[in-house]
């Protein structure tokens, strides 16, 4: 009975490579190093995590309402950046379209900045967003309460619950003004903001005209629909050459005009990358002090298994090791931390947003980083001199 424990004991330890061995007992003997390799790990990919979850985040806020269009092609105002940042359109742009072979429609599309007067006084800016409500194109969606055909309601609005603190509303059937006008809120729905911040309210094409002061005929966008079969390029190309005020996009060209204007113009893009990397240089270094100050305490140790014949590609893998340990637990914690602020911040303004791939890259991430951070204890182990043990 003895025997056959003992036997399954040994190949249990057998199936655990000893360098997985020496490299968790390293990690682990000076649990005050250990504990503050792990905390720098966990401080970089939170950090880290943040930055890139507000990335992807603002990304799909600036271009939410292009990428739930359904279009095949947009015609927009000429030097048109962003969906927010446009001119408006006088109307034979329309005409001109339905002229052209292979569109079967231009729906109309108005958007605009108002003036939104809250029900107990006071008045901030609101992004009007006029809709064809018989026709596809643009529509609003995560409805909460209500649904779109409520804009058949005289005045009526569809705006998010997420903004009811900034336009002074409690809930739907409540009454406000837009550019004087008053305006009944019919219809809610859930998360769906804008990167500006100022909250998007969903009304037909004709109130959208008078909130904004624009003629009967004037839009801000029409959505180009094709016929099956037309051939995307020469529609463009026939369209294009007819409009003289107005280019002609794709979707994916004004989804990345958008990104380039908000992330890019406004430098927005470039101080989320610059803290994402500053995060990731916190935690290489960091990690890097103490897998070195791990290595050079054991360096009489490494020496023993040089002058024992080990050869110095396996002692690599035993730091190797001892960084990819760490990196799996620092992980881990970060992940549940990471959880937890991304459910805190879900229903705020600006989210941190986490998809599977975000994860899978930050966890590549994270090991990566480890592995660079041993490069310093490598190199001090590749000098030692096996004969330092015959002088102890």
């Amino acid at each position: 009975m003895h025997d056959t424990l003992g036997q399954r004991s040994n190949r249990m330890g057998r199936r655990i490579p000893l360098k997985l061995v020496l490299a968790s007992r390293n990690l682990f003997h000076d649990r005050t190093r250990f504990v503050a390799t792990i905390v720098g790990i966990v401080f970089s990919v939170i950090l880290v995590t943040v930055q890139l979850g507000l990335y992807v985040s603002c990304t799909r806020m600036i271009t939410a309402m292009i990428d739930r269009a359904q279009a095949d092609l947009w015609i927009v105002p000429m030097s048109t950046r962003s969906f927010e940042d446009n001119g408006m359109l006088e109307g034979q742009e329309r005409f001109q379209a339905l002229s052209t072979p292979g569109v079967t429609d231009a729906i109309p599309l108005i958007a605009g900045f108002a003036a939104w007067r809250k029900p107990d006084g006071g008045t901030i800016a609101v992004i009007i967003v006029g809709i064809t409500t018989d026709k596809p194109g643009l529509r609003p969606w995560n409805f909460v309460d209500g649904s779109l055909d409520d804009l058949t309601i005289p005045d009526g609005v569809i705006i998010d619950r997420s903004y009811f603190k900034r336009l002074g509303i409690t809930g739907s059937g409540q009454h406000a003004e837009i550019s004087n006008q008053r305006v009944r809120v019919v219809a809610l729905t859930y998360l769906i903001r804008s990167f500006t911040t100022a909250p998007f309210v969903f009304t037909t094409v004709d109130r959208a005209r008078n909130f904004l002061g624009a003629d009967s005929n004037s839009s801000t966008y029409y959505l180009v629909q094709l016929s099956p079969g037309a051939d995307l390029d020469s529609v463009r190309a026939s369209l294009g050459g007819n409009l003289s005020d107005a280019e002609v996009l794709t979707p994916k060209e004004f989804h990345d005009r958008s990104l380039v204007q908000w992330f890019y113009s406004t430098g927005a893009g470039a101080a989320l990358i610059t803290g994402a990397i500053l995060g990731i240089i916190v935690g290489t270094v960091i990690v890097a002090q103490t897998l070195y100050s791990s290595t050079k305490d054991h360096l009489n140790e490494f020496a023993t298994m040089r002058a024992m014949g080990s050869p110095a590609f396996y002692i690599h893998q035993v730091i190797l090791c001892q960084a990819f340990l760490s990196a799996v637990i620092g992980f881990f914690i970060a992940a549940i931390l990471a959880w937890i602020i991304v459910q805190a911040t879900a229903t705020t303004a600006v989210p941190v947003i986490m998809t599977p791939i975000l994860t899978l890259s930050l966890f590549i991430l994270t090991v990566a980083m480890c592995a660079l951070s041993a490069v310093a204890a490598i190199i001090k182990v590749t000098r030692v001199d096996p004969a330092v043990v015959f002088n102890r």
